[in-house]
C-alpha cells in the first residue's frame, strides 16, 4: 500500500476485527466468571470444571498451527465468514448443553475455531494496512482480548448469576451474529497464496531458540491462569459478597488496559531484558497472594497488582518471535506470527491443569505458589534468551 495513512476503510476494518477478538476473547474467558456456576449444574468438582479451560486451551493451541497450514490456500474472506457461522452454532448448542461431556465437547471445538480465526484476523489486519500503522492495527485487534475481560466477562457473569449458565452463551451466540454481519459488508476480499508445506512452516520449531522465545510466554500466562482460573472460589474464600463477585471481575478486566499500556512501554527499548524482572515481580505478587487474601482489602489490591502484571508481556513477546523467525527461518514468519496466541494458550493449559491438580489435592490458596514458582521460571527462561541476544551481537 502506497498510502501512509488510515482511511475511513481501514478504520472499519480495525473496528470490525477488534469486534470478531472481543467476542472470541468473551467466549473463551467467561468460563472463569462462571466456573462455579457450571459445577454445581452439572454436579462437578471446581477442578473438574476447570478442565473446560484447560482442555480449550490444549485443543487451541495443538489445531490452530495445523489448521492454519492446511487451509492456508482458502480465500480469507469466505472461510473467515464460515468459521464465524460455525462459532454461532457451537455457542448455540452450548446453551442447550446438559452434561459435562457435550459441554466439553463443545468446548474444544470452539477451540480449533477460535484458534483459527484469531490468527486469519491478525493476518488480515497487517495484508490491508499501510506498512508504517500495522503495529497500530494488530495492538487494536489485540485489544478485543482486553475488552473482553473488562466488559464480556463481567455481563456473562451477572447474566449467570441472574438466570444461568447457559444464558451466557446466550450471549455469545448473539455476539457472534452481531460479528458475523459486521464481518460480511466489512471484510475485503483477499487473494490467497499458494499452499506452503507444513514441513517448510514447522522447520522454524526445529530452531532451539524459538521454542525458547515460545516458552516464555507459555509460562508467562501459565503463571497467571494458575490463580486466575480459580478467582472467583478464591473471592468466595475471601467471603466477598456474591453481588460484586462480576464488579470485582470488571475491575480486573480494567486494570489489564494499562497493563497493555504498559506492555507497549516494555516493548519500545531492551524488551527481554525487561522482561526478566517483570517476571520476577510478578512471581512476588502471586505468592504474596498467599497472605494478603486473608484480608479482603488487602487481598483486593493484591489482585489488582496481579492483573497489572498479567500481559505484560504480550506485545514484547510477540515481536521478539517475529525477529528471530526473520533470522532463523524468514519464509516462516507467518507461522511466528501465530506462536503467540498459541504459547499463551499452551500457557493457560498448564497453568490451569496444574492448578487445578493442586486444588484438588490440597489447599485451595496452595495455586498461588505455582503461579510464582511458574513466574520465576519465565524470568529464568528470559534470563538465559537475554544472555544469548547479547553473546550473538557481540560475535556478530
Amino acid at each position: 500500500m502506497h498510502t501512509t495513512e488510515l482511511t475511513k476503510r481501514h478504520w472499519l476494518l480495525i473496528l470490525t476485527l477488534t469486534l470478531l477478538t472481543f467476542v472470541l476473547g468473551t467466549s473463551e474467558f467467561v468460563i472463569v466468571g462462571i466456573l462455579t456456576d457450571i459445577s454445581s449444574s452439572l454436579h462437578i468438582t471446581n477442578a473438574k470444571a476447570g478442565t473446560l479451560v484447560s482442555a480449550f486451551a490444549i485443543t487451541f493451541a495443538i489445531a490452530t498451527p495445523l489448521v492454519m497450514s492446511a487451509t492456508s490456500h482458502f480465500p480469507k474472506r469466505k472461510w473467515m465468514l464460515f468459521l464465524i457461522g460455525l462459532f454461532i452454532i457451537l455457542n448455540a448448542l452450548c446453551v442447550i448443553s446438559t452434561t459435562y461431556v457435550m459441554l466439553l465437547a463443545l468446548r474444544m471445538m470452539t477451540a480449533i475455531v477460535t484458534g483459527v480465526l484469531i490468527s486469519l484476523a491478525m493476518i488480515v489486519a497487517s495484508e490491508n494496512m499501510p506498512i508504517a500503522k500495522r503495529g497500530l492495527a494488530i495492538s487494536f485487534v489485540f485489544g478485543g482480548f482486553t475488552l473482553a475481560n473488562v466488559i464480556g466477562v463481567p455481563i456473562g457473569t451477572v447474566i449467570a448469576e441472574r438466570y444461568d449458565w447457559n444464558a451466557t452463551f446466550l450471549l455469545t451466540t448473539l455476539l457472534g451474529a452481531i460479528a458475523f454481519l459486521a464481518s460480511f459488508f466489512i471484510l475485503p476480499t483477499m487473494h490467497s497464496p499458494f499452499r506452503s508445506s507444513m514441513r517448510d512452516q514447522f522447520s522454524l520449531l526445529t530452531h532451539p531458540r524459538i521454542l525458547m522465545a515460545f516458552f516464555i510466554p507459555s509460562l508467562g500466562f501459565g503463571a497467571t491462569y494458575a490463580v486466575y482460573t480459580y478467582l472467583v472460589p478464591i473471592l468466595k474464600g475471601m467471603e466477598a459478597p456474591s453481588g460484586s463477585i462480576s464488579w470485582i471481575l470488571f475491575g480486573y478486566g480494567f486494570i489489564s488496559i494499562f497493563s497493555n499500556i504498559l506492555a507497549g512501554k516494555i516493548a519500545s527499548y531492551n524488551a527481554i531484558g525487561r522482561l526478566r524482572f517483570v517476571f520476577l515481580v510478578q512471581a512476588v505478587v502471586l505468592i504474596s497472594l498467599y497472605w494478603t487474601t486473608d484480608n479482603f482489602i488487602f487481598g483486593l489490591v493484591n489482585i489488582s497488582l496481579m492483573s497489572l502484571m498479567a500481559i505484560l508481556l504480550t506485545t514484547s513477546t510477540q515481536l521478539y518471535l517475529i525477529d528471530l523467525a526473520g533470522i532463523y527461518q524468514p519464509k516462516a514468519t507467518g507461522l511466528a506470527a501465530s506462536l503467540m496466541p498459541v504459547a499463551s494458550n499452551v500457557g493457560i493449559a498448564f497453568g490451569s491443569a496444574l492448578g487445578g491438580i493442586v486444588y484438588h489435592k490440597g489447599n485451595l490458596m496452595s495455586v498461588t505458589w505455582v503461579g510464582g514458582l511458574i513466574a520465576i521460571l519465565a524470568s529464568l527462561l528470559t534470563f538465559l534468551s537475554h544472555r544469548l541476544d547479547q553473546k550473538q551481537k557481540q560475535a556478530a
